[in-house]
């Protein structure tokens, strides 16, 4: 079988199974993204455009950061990021998947542990995987697995530092990490604590700033932009002497074309007015808390309602995938998720409550999901 037949033969196996990945467009009410504010197509960013037309910000960037691609926007953004999520230094990246494979490939020694949660981000596996350091993981938000996997690591032998992965808020569980747990178990071992706040940006901490907030361990946070913060890229916020290890060793940072100056300059803006207003913040946890009284009514488990991410597991691949493609048709737009993204078995709809729906949107929801999932019954 050639190359080509060979691919093509995998794809009707993914069809199959109905596990095909297929891109299609934006259509119906915003149940998907993670645009958890509404800024990415809000009158705030639309300003902020026009003064950074204005001012002649470059809509590219032209190289790398380290040859000519950096700018007086991306430093002004590192400067400003620093401050708002309380940080010594902060580092603007492409993207938050290119952020974290640089931290976990370039700041663990090879002498070093990884101990991650094992439900953390393909990115950070990624990571993992070009990184000297040895790797082990612990069972789901559970610190004193944790413990027990660095305790049978330093029986074995183990002798260097250990770097302790976690995500404040997981994309697919909708659940918060025990971020108080975990900080103490890194005080205690003297750990550095590397906590992925894409999905709490913007919505948790104080003013929507980080749940890290507040932590005694030496920390190290990702924010991405292109979820609360309504834009794109990533910013990695730490110690000084992370971030310049970062610009001297991360290979995502080093060989990339930095994102354009005048997506920095969007990013400023959004940073700047959660700092100047919280409204954004506290309307969006009054749509959570209505999405969730309302899901709560229809029969969806509390264990699924934790936060803006509302997983409602179905089981199977073919009717998560049908029941998806009925609240599509009539104009909800919420997406399947199937393994491998998810383990096996637990297919499900991903509900994501984004700043782009009324409470009224999210009342006729779930009113709809109740039809299709007595239909499918």
């Amino acid at each position: 079988m050639t190359a080509l037949g060979r691919l093509a033969a995998s794809l009707d196996d993914l069809d199959a199974r109905h596990r095909r990945r297929r891109l299609i467009p934006q259509a119906g009410l915003d149940f998907a993204s993670n645009d958890y504010l509404g800024l990415a197509n809000s009158d705030v960013l639309r300003a902020a455009a026009a003064d950074a037309l204005a001012r002649g910000v470059p809509l590219g960037s032209g190289g790398s950061r380290l040859l000519r691609g950096n700018h007086a926007e991306h430093e002004a953004l590192e400067a400003e990021a620093a401050a708002f999520f309380g940080a010594e230094a902060a580092l603007f990246v492409v993207g938050g998947f290119q952020a974290n494979q640089a931290i976990f490939a370039a700041l663990p020694g090879p002498d070093d542990l990884v101990l991650y949660d094992e439900l953390v981000h393909a990115s950070t596996h990624d990571g993992m995987r070009a990184g000297r350091a040895e790797t082990r993981s612990f069972a789901h938000n559970n610190p004193d697995d944790a413990r027990r996997v660095l305790r049978d690591w330093r029986a074995q032998g183990g002798t260097g530092s250990i770097w302790i992965a976690v995500e404040s808020l997981y994309s697919m569980e909708g659940d918060f990490a025990p971020l108080a747990d975990f900080d103490a178990l890194a005080v205690e071992t003297d750990a550095i604590l590397v906590v992925d706040e894409a999905h709490a940006t913007g919505l948790y901490g104080p003013g929507g700033r980080r749940l890290a907030h507040g932590l005694k361990a030496e920390v190290l946070t990702l924010h991405t932009c292109g979820k609360g913060l309504g834009v794109s890229g990533g910013l990695v916020c730490g110690a000084r002497v992370l971030i310049d290890m970062l610009v001297n060793r991360g290979r995502p940072f080093i060989f990339a074309t930095a994102p354009a100056p005048f997506t920095a300059a969007l990013v400023r803006a959004s940073i700047a007015h959660l700092a100047a207003d919280d409204t954004l913040v506290t309307s969006a946890r009054a749509r959570i808390d209505h999405a969730h009284a309302t899901a709560r009514a229809h029969g969806i488990s509390d264990n699924a309602l934790k936060s803006q991410i509302i997983p409602v597991i179905i089981g199977e691949d073919a009717p998560t995938m049908h029941i998806a493609t009925g609240l599509q048709a009539q104009g909800f737009d919420v997406r399947g998720i199937r393994p491998p993204t998810v383990p096996k078995g637990t297919s499900r709809l991903r509900i994501s409550i984004t700043g782009n729906v009324s409470n009224a949107d999210i009342t006729a929801l779930f009113e709809a999901l109740t039809h299709h999932r007595q239909a499918a019954a």
